[in-house]
């Protein structure tokens, strides 16, 4: 007798997966996830799948309170015994919604997010595909206790270290710090590098209050106006993306200690790969200069991910040094 098929949720919030085109001239949401289901060759022999759409919202007007709201859903989903779950969405913030479910995930099954990079009308549509192999990854055992991925193009990337590096390509999206973990062939995972997860036990709920956090990328010549005007405006937080190893101009950094004198100010570089540095720069506006002035490096974490995971942990009460030990982890 065959084994039963592995039971996997998916969750559908849209995307441009879900887009055909319309009167506008442009694609538009249209599909549903029953819809989408139907189109993916293979899929009844890989894994039952079962829909729901708790909401449908481009993947840009997402926010924190949406993103907990899917861990519930998801939650429920792996307490009626699904063996993994798929959420379905659109790329333009896959690797920030990717992070912040990471970080609320506390469950061995694994939680893969994916899209798609063509519409399903497109010649070369990815969705189908992309579809697939995610069913895949939420049903492998070799990705439990491996927290939330994102599968797109055969490849599964870690929540921490994906990132969006295209606006059109199929192969838009690509893993910093070390390259993707995993990828998908002949119906199966094939593990490369699955690094231990570093699991954050973080929890917020869909109706949490959520302090507002700037993120501020100083260029050539910036001044300090947009940072002093920012306790006036209520933040609670600031993320600096910093030149180089973690650097900014020399008058910046009175200003910047004035509000970390305020607030939590995260120090990250705008490079894109290599960490924050702490002890080899020492001149006025450096890193050294900027932590001994009381900013805290983000380490390898990009400024996006940051943001994201400070405003997390200042949901949850978090202290500055709370919050500096959470980034030093």
């Amino acid at each position: 007798m065959p084994e039963p098929l592995p039971h996997i949720a998916l969750i559908l919030l849209g995307g441009t997966i879900t887009m055909t085109r319309d009167d506008s001239g442009g694609i538009a949401p249209t599909l549903t996830a029953e819809a989408l289901l139907q189109a993916v060759p293979g899929l009844s022999d890989a894994a039952r799948v079962t829909p729901q759409s708790p909401f449908r919202i481009p993947g840009a007007s997402l926010t924190l309170p949406h993103l907990a709201q899917v861990v519930q859903v998801a939650t429920q989903a792996v307490a009626d015994g699904a063996s993994g779950v798929i959420v379905v969405q659109g790329t333009d913030t896959i690797e920030e919604t990717a992070f912040v479910l990471d970080c609320l995930w506390h469950h061995p099954e694994p939680l893969i997010v994916t899209g798609a990079m063509r519409g399903p009308e497109a010649a070369g549509a990815d969705g189908p595909a992309n579809l697939l192999a995610a069913a895949i990854a939420a049903a492998s055992p070799a990705l439990r206790n491996a927290g939330v991925l994102v599968v797109l193009n055969d490849t599964v990337h870690a929540a921490a270290t994906v990132a969006k590096s295209h606006t059109g390509s199929c192969a838009a999206f690509t893993s910093r710090h070390g390259g993707p973990v995993a990828e998908v062939w002949e119906g199966a995972v094939q593990v490369l590098s699955l690094p231990p997860r570093k699991a954050r036990h973080l929890t917020l709920s869909p109706d949490a209050d959520i302090p507002p956090v700037a993120l501020f990328k100083p260029g050539l010549g910036e001044d300090a106006r947009l940072l002093t005007a920012l306790p006036g405006l209520g933040y609670a937080g600031v993320v600096v993306e910093g030149m180089g190893a973690g650097h900014t101009a020399a008058w910046l950094s009175d200003p910047l200690a004035a509000l970390a004198a305020q607030m939590p100010v995260i120090l990250c570089s705008r490079t894109g790969d290599g960490p924050v540095f702490r002890r080899t720069y020492g001149f006025t506006g450096s890193e050294i200069d900027l932590i001994g002035r009381g900013l805290i490096p983000a380490g390898r974490l990009p400024a996006i991910k940051a943001r994201l995971l400070l405003q997390l942990l200042l949901a949850a009460g978090a202290d500055r040094d709370a919050v500096a030990a959470a980034f030093g982890a």
